[in-house]
């Protein structure tokens, strides 16, 4: 009888670990949305031969050079924390790199070090962690043509938006001239007859 108490109490904890384990990875990403900051990354135009990878748009961003003069050594793969500023447009800006986590509210990025170059000074080229736009499958290869397009139109403004705490970052949503792409889209399905 003991022994089935045990077993009862086993499965009983493991239950609730399979349960709790989701649940805070939700909880987390819900709180990084609810509280952390909001960043306008300007993105950057792909190489148009990329091919369509799935039902993700792929993105690029333009601000992920960064120049270090403080001598420290960076590796290419290594795990860094950025710091950012706005520009007068709102766009984020790398404003400072650092090999630990800033005390900042909670307000840095963790990222990778892609390439690290070292030419009087060092260029460091950054990977975000939020290259990916998952999308609805029928809806996600017209996404991507319309972020291609608008990418080589130069009167077209495109970023995402991007929440930030400590270290963290949830993709909320990639925006063609202020309009979220889900709504570009629809509204071109509607105006097709699709």
């Amino acid at each position: 009888m003991n022994n089935n108490r045990v077993l009862l109490v086993v499965f009983v904890l493991v239950a609730l670990a399979q349960l709790y384990i989701p649940a805070k990875m939700i909880w987390d990403k819900e709180e990084i949305i609810e509280i952390g900051q909001t960043y306008k990354f300007k993105t950057a135009p792909i190489d148009p031969t990329d091919p369509f990878r799935g039902k993700y748009i792929t993105l690029s961003f333009i601000d992920t050079r960064f120049k270090v003069t403080d001598g420290t050594k960076w590796t290419n793969g290594e795990e860094i924390y950025l710091s950012f500023n706005t520009d007068s447009l709102g766009y984020a800006n790398i404003q400072s790199i650092s090999k630990n986590p800033f005390d900042n509210n909670g307000n840095y990025l963790k990222a990778k070090v892609r390439y690290a170059s070292s030419v009087e000074q060092t260029t460091l080229l950054i990977d975000y962690p939020f290259d990916r736009y998952y999308m609805e499958e029928s809806k996600a290869y017209r996404a991507e043509v319309m972020y291609r397009e608008s990418q080589r139109d130069t009167s077209t403004t495109t970023y995402a938006l991007v929440k930030i705490k400590n270290g963290e970052s949830v993709l909320e949503d990639v925006m063609i001239n202020g309009i979220p792409i889900r709504e570009v889209v629809k509204s071109h399905d509607e105006n097709s007859g699709e």
